[in-house]
């Protein structure tokens, strides 16, 4: 008569129930560690209108656009765009006319084109990006024991943090450039700024911000060198 010693198989299915009742239930998940960047645009077009047959504002509204930029509602990390009725010669006139005007706030321009405008006028297209920073630090996850070998919830905040602090456009995160010629004053300017150790007071612009509240607080306590 054969005899089945089932001893050893009765110990190894015992050892492997003890072994994965002692592994942790993790109930974490990637979703409550959100590492990425927000961004919200809103767009604002306002309507100029030129003397007749020339690249001059009218001084009342040449002043209106100085106020708007003044006051911060249109501000240096907006994308600021200028489309002009007109022959080619008098467009480029008419761009440069407002670009002269929002230059010492610290404002770029650049053409764009928008078919049947009405004669003699010009439309410009203000895009503002807020940027929302990621909750971070985030040491939501335990980092030990780690079974999955996953990264932690930490992981990846300073990168994202960072690059929501430094960009220098935020509308850059939300939307491409055009092709085409960028405007070179602004950066000779800040080479002679540099040259002459000099800098220029913008405007005061009281709550134009490219962050959010919710971004101002996490930066506070965001760390710039962890992974």
């Amino acid at each position: 008569m054969m005899t089945i010693n089932r001893t050893p198989f009765a110990l190894s299915l015992a050892t492997m129930l003890l072994l994965g009742a002692c592994a942790p239930v993790t109930s974490y998940t990637e979703a409550e560690a959100p590492r990425n960047l927000t961004v919200d645009s809103s767009t604002t077009r306002l309507d100029l209108r030129f003397l007749a047959g020339s690249a001059q504002l009218s001084p009342v509204e040449a002043a209106q656009l100085r106020r708007l930029a003044a006051k911060g509602s249109i501000g240096a990390t907006d994308r600021v765009t200028v489309a002009a009725a007109g022959t080619p010669y008098l467009v480029q006139q008419r761009i440069g006319t407002v670009s002269a005007l929002l230059v010492p706030y610290g404002i770029a321009v650049s053409g764009s084109q928008i078919a049947n405008l009405p004669p003699n006028h010009a439309v410009v297209e203000v895009i503002r990006t807020l940027v929302t920073l990621p909750p971070c630090p985030n040491w939501s996850k335990k980092s030990q024991p780690d079974f999955e070998n996953a990264p932690s919830s930490n992981f990846g905040c300073a990168t994202e943090t960072n690059l929501g602090l430094m960009v220098a456009n935020p509308t850059d995160l939300a939307l491409a450039r055009a092709d085409g010629p960028t405007a070179g004053q602004p950066a000779a300017a800040a080479v002679q700024r540099y040259l002459t150790d000099k800098v220029t007071p913008l405007p005061s612009a009281a709550g134009a911000t490219p962050f959010s509240a919710a971004a101002s607080q996490a930066t506070a306590t965001a760390p710039t060198g962890s992974p």
